[in-house]
């Protein structure tokens, strides 16, 4: 069993970002920017846009975030988006969810000037990704294309089955592992609550992706001797052996499928790491006007 390192090539990428930074200032260009834009106080979606403030400050980048109570309305988040999208020194941003339910996050993604939607979270931008044009891609997928790249994980000709159909991650997860590229060209399979024999269909892939929001899910028995074993899934539980009082867990039991992987992402030190710095990446891309041209 080969562990895939979340630290260690998170830690890599953001030494490449930084050293590219150094070198647009050098050059006199402008620092990448980087906001957020966090609605409550969700331990959680607190604790994900402060690391998201660390690595923008270990990689060089300009960040800001706009914090709002619950009790904000529609009104004011789309104002504030508005603003973002006409402030020439925010390259890119990124709006934290969930939002409280009085607000419709599909109206307030699709407010977003696809130039700054480092998320990747826009029709224009999944559709652009659909079609194979360039696009910002969903952070999460993006980082596990990336370890897919880093650990030379072969994807060609391979069967695929990606376990959960969200917007932000199995689905396109599940179509760039079938577009022609590299990493790319798999036969993927996409399963859900709805699929019939789950667990047979499961047994026969040669690459799981498990992103359900189901701790543990993933168990020995559904799994292949060999097989690459990628767990999208973070659950926090109460745990008695921490000092905190809570643990994290994955979608995957890691001690018995650990035994049977080939390759195989621990919660945590997995694939949350990469999210974080597919997302500088993007903001990268955005100020140099790699996806789009700059106005």
């Amino acid at each position: 069993m080969n562990l895939i390192d979340g630290n260690k090539i998170s830690a890599e990428v953001k030494d490449e970002i930084a050293l590219e930074v150094t070198r647009m200032k050098e050059r006199g260009e402008k620092v990448p920017h980087l906001a957020a834009l966090i609605v409550g106080h969700d331990g959680a979606s607190e604790t994900y846009v402060g690391n998201k403030e660390k690595a923008c400050k270990q990689v060089g980048f300009d960040s800001t975030v706009i914090r709002f109570e619950e009790s904000v309305t529609e009104k004011e988040i789309l104002e504030k988006v508005n603003e973002f999208n006409n402030n020439p020194s925010i390259d890119g941003f990124i709006i934290q969810l969930p939002l409280p339910k009085h607000i419709s996050e599909q109206k307030v993604i699709e407010a977003i000037d696809p130039r700054k939607d480092v998320d990747g979270f826009h029709p224009i931008n999944l559709g652009r990704m659909v079609i194979g044009l360039p696009a910002y891609v969903s952070a999460t997928p993006a980082g596990i294309i990336e370890l897919f790249k880093r650990y030379k994980i072969e994807t060609s000709g391979k069967n695929v089955v990606v376990i959960g159909r969200s917007n932000i991650v199995g689905k396109p997860i599940s179509i760039l592992l079938s577009q022609k590229a590299s990493p790319g060209d798999a036969t993927v399979t996409l399963t859900h609550s709805r699929t019939k024999n789950l667990k047979e269909v499961v047994s026969r892939a040669d690459i799981v992706i498990a992103a359900l929001g189901n701790p543990e899910f993933l168990t020995a028995d559904m799994v292949k001797d060999g097989a690459v074993v990628i767990d999208v899934g973070i659950t926090r539980v109460k745990s008695e052996k921490t000092k905190s009082g809570w643990k994290l867990i994955g979608d995957v039991k890691f001690d018995e499928v650990s035994q049977k992987a080939s390759f195989i992402t621990p919660v945590p030190g997995g694939v949350g790491l990469m999210t974080i710095v597919s997302l500088l990446q993007n903001t990268l891309k955005a100020a140099k006007g790699e996806i789009y041209p700059k106005k």
